[in-house]
């Protein structure tokens, strides 16, 4: 009796197989032949995953190869991979700036590629991270200072006024609790949800602070009338309170040359070049150096003190403050004028370079000045504010 129940199992096996074959293939059949192509193309040559489809992203040829799932931009692959693409829109194609190189595929160009990218650089191969979809195995270049960026976690540690309009903050690191940088570089700042902001966004900004700092970092913020992040830190931002962002970014900064330079700013503009000059007396490194600082009234200017005993002290170095609408009040005896215009009336040597930090506006008018003293676009740098 037991030895014939025992050859009975195998039928009962077989037919349950039989059972289940017949209500896959039945449920397959009950798909439109639509549903049924589409997902087979969207495999295409990647693989698949239990339900998700998978694709390779080629950086920098072969320096990284990345395995991340369709279904999201490339922009938001890099990143939750830890590689982290500049950009201040939080990767809605406002900014510009997540730009890479593509060398293959054929992705249609979105409207904000139009607007952000030339028709040069489309036919380079320049494109917008945020715009790519991850749809296809692709190969990507960015820039290799990318590899470093990370996100960082802090808290306030301090804020004061350096102005009316413009803050310091200085934030603890605690994850990681250092950071590398040169100066020059910024950070992007992650601004939460809050009532001046229904999503939550980043902001570009240069870090003040040294290299040498310990465990923290200082930003210069000035506000800007109707500014999200401007606002968030000016109304909602207090001592305690918990940020991240991520970075380094940027290549502007010192040149190996032992060049005479010439520094223009205004404004938060100061940021990097309270960065440099201090980080270049902490190094030892002496290169004469004249930096013009535009500010429209006395009670726009800030650090005189500071810089005037870095003149004192650093034989190489000069301050040059500059009002263009002095009030008063202000008893200003020092030079007046537009900076660019200050700038103009100075005796500049062509074999100097040129630092420049601020608005589009600024820059473009320093250019100018720059080019009729007889510095060349290979000696002049700058960081342009959005």
């Amino acid at each position: 009796m037991s030895v014939g129940k025992g050859c009975q199992r195998p039928r009962f096996f077989v037919f349950l197989c039989f059972f289940v074959v017949v209500l896959c293939v039945r449920g397959i059949s009950n798909q439109t032949p639509g549903r049924v192509s589409k997902a087979v193309e969207q495999v295409g040559c990647g693989f698949s995953r239990g339900s998700s489809v998978y694709r390779t992203i080629d950086i920098n040829h072969g320096a990284r190869r990345l395995t991340v799932a369709e279904g999201q931009s490339v922009f938001e692959a890099l990143k939750g991979e830890g590689i982290f693409l500049p950009s201040v829109c939080g990767g809605r194609g406002l900014c510009g700036r997540c730009r890479l190189r593509v060398f293959n595929g054929d992705w249609p160009i979105t409207p904000a590629e139009q607007r952000k990218c030339t028709a040069d650089e489309l036919t380079e191969g320049i494109r917008l991270g945020c715009q790519l979809p991850v749809n296809a195995d692709v190969s990507i270049e960015i820039p290799e200072e990318l590899f470093a960026t990370k996100q960082f976690r802090g808290t306030i540690e301090a804020i004061s006024n350096l102005t009316h309009d413009i803050k310091h903050l200085r934030i603890r690191l605690s994850e990681p609790e250092r950071i590398e940088f040169t100066p020059g570089q910024h950070i992007e700042l992650a601004v939460p949800v809050y009532a001046g902001s229904p999503k939550p966004v980043s902001r570009a900004y240069s870090l003040a602070s040294t290299p040498g700092c310990d465990r923290g970092i200082e930003l210069m913020i000035r506000f800007v009338p109707g500014g999200i992040a401007s606002t968030w830190v000016f109304t909602v931002l207090k001592v305690g309170d918990e940020l991240s962002f991520n970075g380094p970014y940027g290549s502007f900064g010192l040149s190996r040359s032992d060049r005479e330079m010439i520094w223009v700013a205004g404004g938060s503009g100061m940021s990097p070049f309270w960065s440099m000059i201090r980080h270049m007396k902490q190094i030892g490194l002496g290169r004469e150096c004249t930096y013009f600082f535009g500010a429209v009234q006395r009670r726009d200017l800030f650090l005189l003190d500071e810089f005037r005993r870095l003149e004192d002290e650093l034989d190489w170095f000069s301050f040059v403050p500059a009002l263009s609408a002095p009030a008063a009040e202000d008893n200003w005896s020092g030079q007046t004028g537009l900076i660019t215009e200050v700038l103009e009336r100075r005796t500049i040597g062509e074999n100097c370079e040129a630092y420049l930090c601020g608005s589009p506006g600024m820059i473009g008018a320093a250019v100018k000045v720059l080019r009729s003293h007889g510095i060349t676009e290979d000696r002049t740098f700058y960081d342009e504010f959005e």
